[in-house]
């Protein structure tokens, strides 16, 4: 069974709102250890955290120092990025990096959303193996349910519904959890495009233990993106709902077997 790390995505309605989420997220990362960063538009700020702030595990990152306006974000190289600070954070003796970030500005043109997703399936995939977690905020009033659903899709966790999440997994290609039916088949097309998945001597594994439904359509878009990078399709423990319709379906590109 797949278990969840703790990459959230917060749709928010204000400002205010996601500072609240970020400081309540971030305390909980220093009673845990972690070297804790608030990444958000402008001069960011977060009261309640001074003594973190003084002592340093706790400090603030300005999004247009680091991405200015209209900047596409190189989704590798900042999952990188912040892979090399949660190896830094740990050897400076603190437990791991826990990152609240507003990327709302990130996400504005096609271009961008594209490249922001990419990302945050990537980083998620560190996330998956490593003492990295991250909140990561988007002013659903900027930038709409589409824009929200899209980024939403490629978390473990949100408070948004996309309907599926696919997202990183330390013993599989990745893990897919949610419900896909007509209504997802886009979404899940997309979000399989930007996040694909990495294949191992040619079986491309999802861990489906999350997935409480699926049409055959979705199950029929799933093969197809295997089949495409030359691999077949292990669905790694789906319900028996799942596993029935491979078996009706047919499909002799898709495996089934039992939780790893």
């Amino acid at each position: 069974m797949s278990v969840l790390h703790d990459h959230r995505c917060w749709a928010f309605e204000s400002t205010a709102d996601f500072r609240a989420r970020a400081r309540e997220f971030l305390r909980d990362g220093l009673a845990r250890g972690r070297q804790v960063w608030y990444v958000a538009p402008g001069d960011p700020a977060l009261d309640g955290l001074d003594d973190a702030f003084r002592t340093g595990a706790a400090r603030t990152v300005s999004l247009d120092e680091a991405c200015p306006a209209g900047a596409v974000v190189d989704p590798d190289a900042q999952a990188r990025n912040y892979a090399l600070a949660t190896e830094a954070a740990l050897a400076a003796g603190y437990t791991g990096l826990r990152v609240a970030a507003d990327w709302t500005p990130l996400v504005t043109t096609p271009g961008q959303l594209d490249a922001l997703v990419r990302y945050e399936h990537a980083v998620d995939r560190y996330a998956a193996a490593r003492p990295f977690s991250a909140m990561c905020g988007y002013d659903r009033g900027r930038v709409g349910d589409e824009v929200v659903a899209r980024v939403a899709s490629m978390h473990p966790a949100t408070n948004a519904d996309p309907g599926f999440r696919l997202f990183g997994s330390a013993s599989a290609s990745a893990a897919l959890a949610g419900e896909l039916d007509l209504s997802t088949e886009e979404l899940l097309v997309e979000a399989l495009r930007r996040a694909d998945p990495p294949t191992v001597d040619g079986n491309l594994v999802l861990d489906v233990s999350g997935l409480r439904f699926a049409d055959h359509r979705s199950l029929t878009r799933l093969a197809e993106h295997a089949a495409n990078r030359g691999a077949t399709l292990v669905l790694r423990d789906p319900s028996p709902a799942v596993s029935r319709l491979v078996e009706v379906l047919g499909l002799s590109t898709v495996r089934v077997e039992g939780a790893a």
